[in-house]
């Protein structure tokens, strides 16, 4: 008790270009109000970019900074060490910053806790600091990222906490993590009055699902089915037979045809041949992959082939496709600017 009495931590969280507020402000809130309720300020905050400039959010927000990035790494020098870094990134992959990275190594080999929120999970990664390391990558990076960092443990869970290394996916996610950060700080009795004050019903654990479960996703309470189709979201790059998923349900193959016709309105093969095309759209939106490589990731065996499935499917080419949401970023950039001279005048 007497060590929590004395313990003051300090963060800070270095936000990238369109980080989201959403994930950022789910993190200070949980700090905001561990410090309410313990009546002291046991933790601290600043807010660092890369040249010390407002970052502006992918909702248009600007925050403040306190510095750039080049204090950051001179307080190295004088012994001001941190004590926990947080990466706040958004559903954009960010781009390679090898001031940052090695000011991440730094951090790392001096034993600081590191944190990366949504797509600051990247930066960690291409630090090397997550190799072999287990981690939380949001679904819609996963694809991309698991291809890219393939040594990484990435997982599709809400936080992931290994050792010094804490990875959350984002949205809501912060909260939970970070009040498992100040319930071993300030014991359980304090998260659970944070947890009042915050109207939240119960703390998710280390390793919990994102997404919502097949049953409450698809609509569909059959077992024989949801274990069908779990095979058949793990295996996307190496498409499994129908013959080989059938037997461990216990149904023929004419029974599981009749089913999917059924509950999901098509046949085994086009739900499976759909599953694989929305992977192909999500590597397509969110990953610098060539198109022949995604094409292999999800299971098809020439470009040309994937191509027009993909075609049929979406209405445009996979090139195409890449380039309508590099438009559709490219605007949205433009329109933060926009908003952040706006709120400057």
């Amino acid at each position: 008790m007497q060590q929590a009495r004395a313990l003051v931590r300090h963060f800070t969280f270095y936000l990238l270009d369109g980080f989201a507020l959403h994930g950022f402000s789910a993190a200070i809130e949980a700090l905001r109000l561990a410090n309410d309720v313990a009546e002291r300020a046991v933790y601290h905050w600043h807010i660092v970019t890369a040249d010390g400039s407002s970052a502006v959010s992918s909702c248009g927000t600007r925050l403040a900074a306190a510095g750039p990035l080049a204090d950051e790494r001179g307080r190295f020098h004088r012994g001001e060490q941190p004590g926990f870094v947080v990466i706040c990134g958004s559903r954009t992959k960010p781009p390679a910053d090898r001031a940052l990275e090695a000011w991440l190594r730094h951090c790392a080999r001096s034993q600081v806790r590191l944190a990366g929120l949504a797509g600051g999970v990247y930066c960690l990664a291409r630090a090397g600091l997550l190799d072999e390391r287990r981690c939380a990558v949001h679904w819609e990076h996963f694809p991309d990222f698991s291809e890219r960092f393939f040594i990484a443990g990435a997982r599709q869970t809400a936080f992931e906490i290994d050792g010094s290394l804490y990875t959350c996916a984002g949205g809501n996610a912060p909260f939970d993590m970070f009040l498992r950060i100040i319930k071993a700080d300030l014991g359980p009795d304090v998260v659970n009055r944070i947890c009042e004050a915050a109207l939240c019903e119960r703390l998710r654990e280390t390793g919990e699902r994102q997404r919502l479960p097949l049953q409450a996703r698809l609509g569909i309470d059959n077992p024989f089915l949801i274990r069908i189709i779990e095979q058949m979201e793990a295996n996307l790059a190496e498409p499994l037979k129908l013959a080989n998923m059938s037997p461990a349900t216990g149904l023929s193959r004419r029974q599981t045809e009749r089913l999917f016709r059924k509950e999901m309105g098509r046949t085994p093969a086009r739900y499976y041949l759909d599953l694989r095309l929305e992977r192909a759209h999500l590597l397509l939106l969110t990953s610098s992959l060539q198109v022949i490589e995604i094409a292999v990731a999800c299971g098809f065996t020439t470009a040309s082939h994937f191509s027009r499935t993909y075609r049929e499917r979406y209405g445009l080419t996979p090139q195409r496709t890449r380039l309508a949401e590099m438009e559709r970023l490219r605007a949205g950039n433009d329109r933060r600017a926009v908003m952040a001279e706006i709120r400057v005048a």
